[in-house]
């Protein structure tokens, strides 16, 4: 065998040592955000049955999670609201005084150095549980673009660190970045949901938020899973629009998305490990069918070298414990 000429790229494979000195991919605590669901009741901790180990927290009981995400070390979260009282235009969303404006209050004064991520959207806010203002079971476009706008200031004024709209509407980025300029917030930048599919990996966050649609689905806005190259003209509008980041939802199942944006544009990109992915995991954990950490390890190491900078995850506090052991 020894006039065999070939490579010997095991030589670089042999030990720990020598695997971790060649790494070329990188997970670390400060690439993570986690999501965090806040009620407006008092005294409540509860767990999302279709998420294992995620749970809604009142604002009386938020310390609870922020004080072990500040122990683990992670530094950005993503505040979803939960109202108790819905409408048909989502009138919550842009209240001074609602749940999101009041739990980025609370982070901001307990826990100043954490970012708050605040999604700008109305889905959680309306009877109805679709993204913007409806009439004849449509999505008015226009009519919604003025209430997200209200949204974004108002999350700005409860001291948002970032804005991230996840409506889809066109124009959604140039109306809430002309919007926050004129509030006189023109240092707050947008992480836009850029590219988000209509998939069928967000059911559990649906539970989680309140926020199934009450007739129809979302597929007129949120995009068609087949689609490539409409991600890119979805991406491209939203980078002239003024947008500061780029979400490509979900991560999984899109890999290829996420390395086409990353190489087009000059922008941080965020990879959404979703709900239906992290479910998934711990469903099947829960059954010995796999090794948990393992799996998650290597699916969010994938996210990051297809291009991700930076990943929102329900998994982050597990990622962190990992990483520090």
């Amino acid at each position: 065998m020894t006039n065999l000429q070939f490579d010997r790229h095991r030589r670089l494979r042999n030990s720990a040592n020598m695997r971790a000195l060649v790494r070329e991919t990188h997970l670390n605590v400060e690439d993570l955000i986690y999501p965090i669901f806040v009620l407006e009741e008092k005294g409540q901790k509860n767990e999302v049955p279709s998420m294992p180990g995620i749970y809604q927290f009142s604002i009386d009981r938020l310390h609870e999670e922020m004080d072990e995400v500040v122990k683990l070390g992670i530094r950005s979260v993503l505040l979803f609201g939960v109202p108790n009282h819905k409408d048909e235009v989502g009138s919550e969303a842009y209240n001074d005084e609602g749940i999101i404006q009041q739990a980025t209050r609370f982070i901001k004064e307990n826990y100043p150095e954490i970012i708050v991520v605040a999604d700008t959207c109305l889905c959680e806010y309306t009877d109805h549980g679709h993204c913007g203002v409806i009439h004849n079971h449509y999505v008015d476009n226009d009519e919604s673009l003025p209430l997200l706008v209200q949204t974004a200031v108002s999350q700005a004024k409860a001291g948002a660190d970032i804005i991230a709209p996840s409506n889809m509407m066109d124009g959604f980025v140039t109306a809430i970045r002309e919007g926050l300029d004129q509030a006189g917030f023109e240092n707050i930048p947008v992480m836009s949901y850029a590219i988000k599919y209509a998939s069928a990996f967000y059911g559990p966050f649906r539970d989680a938020a309140g926020s199934t649609p009450q007739f129809g689905d979302r597929k007129t806005y949120q995009m068609d899973p087949a689609n490539r190259l409409e991600a890119q003209r979805e991406a491209e509008s939203d980078v002239m629009e003024g947008a500061d980041f780029l979400i490509v939802k979900p991560a999984m199942t899109y890999l290829d998305i996420v390395r086409e944006v990353r190489d087009r544009f000059n922008v941080p990109v965020v990879a959404y490990n979703v709900s239906g992915e992290y479910s998934m995991v711990k469903a099947a954990a829960q059954n010995s069918w796999i090794d948990e950490k393992q799996i998650v390890l290597e699916k969010l190491t994938s996210m990051k070298r297809a291009g991700a900078d930076l990943i929102i995850t329900y998994a982050a506090k597990d990622v962190a414990k990992w990483i520090q052991e």
